[in-house]
């Protein structure tokens, strides 16, 4: 084994974990230790936008690690069931993150920053200016397009005043001149449905939850028309009852966004929708249930979820 080390995100990659881990790749390069960003998993078609825009390659796609280092650095996700499927067969050197921690531990101590912004490649701009690193005009180009993507330009409630200050950084560095257009160009690029297959819309940006003993899949498809995805409500059914049948899972909730006017509606299957009726004081119709000004998974789906499955 060599002495490089593997830099990657979370499984269904979005826009911040393919481009943390590019970020802080090279970072770390500029530290003196040896990396490769890698995905577990392809870009979507917001990630490919932004990539073409600025010019970049996406990192290759692993499904495991320890068959090539011994070492890794995860960013955006600390959670074992949303990484690499051997993590435990290889050491933990750093983590960055802005989720809460859970089922996270290591036998050894490690290099880590979690901290509550908006988006991880906005720790990862702070990390340069600490250390008077400069980044490249096309790196920082991703980096505005992951924190617009994780904040839905600065509108979600995760959105910090470090998240604001990164972007008019970052926008600067990459020579964007307009990022708010720019952001709106790259969000719709991502909400194309028609083009989406019903695995893309209901796993392609989804995660796995542990709460309460139950597995929890939750999922979270933008568009810029709510009736583009339900439209095709009984299909999308069909293949989340699939996805639970073949993983285990005993609950799958959908977050459809409308990203321009910040609602978003959920769709619902499987066990326990009563306790997800509870997490939100509101019952289901048709599976369905609206949620005005939602649009944040981390900061408020999983919190209600949570309390209401754990309480």
């Amino acid at each position: 084994m060599s002495n490089k080390e593997l830099v990657f995100g979370h499984q269904n990659p979005d826009t911040d974990a393919i481009t943390a881990a590019m970020a802080f790749s090279y970072f770390q390069n500029q530290l003196g230790y040896e990396t490769e960003a890698v995905a577990l998993g392809e870009p979507n078609d917001e990630t490919k936008y932004a990539l073409d825009h600025f010019g970049m390659k996406a990192p290759r796609v692993v499904k495991t690690v320890s068959n090539e280092v011994d070492k890794v650095m995860l960013v955006d996700h600390n959670e074992p069931q949303q990484s690499v499927s051997d993590l435990d067969k290889v050491t933990v050197t750093h983590l960055v993150d802005h989720h809460r921690i859970a089922n996270f531990n290591t036998a050894q101590p490690l290099w880590i920053t979690a901290r509550p912004y908006g988006c991880v490649s906005t720790i990862i701009t702070e990390l340069f200016q600490e250390k008077h690193i400069n980044i490249p005009a096309n790196l920082a180009g991703m980096m505005l397009s992951a924190i617009i993507s994780d904040t839905l330009l600065l509108k979600s409630p995760t959105t910090t005043d470090h998240d604001r200050e990164a972007v008019k950084y970052l926008a600067k560095v990459a020579g964007v001149e307009d990022y708010e257009k720019y952001g709106i160009d790259m969000l719709k690029a991502g909400t194309n449905i028609a083009k989406k297959t019903d695995n893309e819309i209901v796993d392609g940006d989804a995660k796995t939850f542990e709460l309460g003993g139950t597995k929890l899949r939750i999922g979270q498809v933008n568009t810029v028309d709510l009736d583009d995805v339900f439209s095709r409500q009984a299909d999308l059914e069909k293949e989340m009852h699939n996805l639970m049948d073949q993983n285990g899972y005993e609950t799958f909730v959908l977050m459809v966004t409308n990203i321009l006017n910040s609602d978003t509606d959920l769709l619902v299957v499987g066990d326990h929708t009563d306790v997800v009726e509870k997490a939100f004081g509101k019952k289901l119709d048709n599976k369905r249930m609206n949620l005005p000004g939602v649009v944040s998974r981390k900061k408020q789906v999983v919190p209600p979820l949570t309390d209401a499955f754990e309480g």
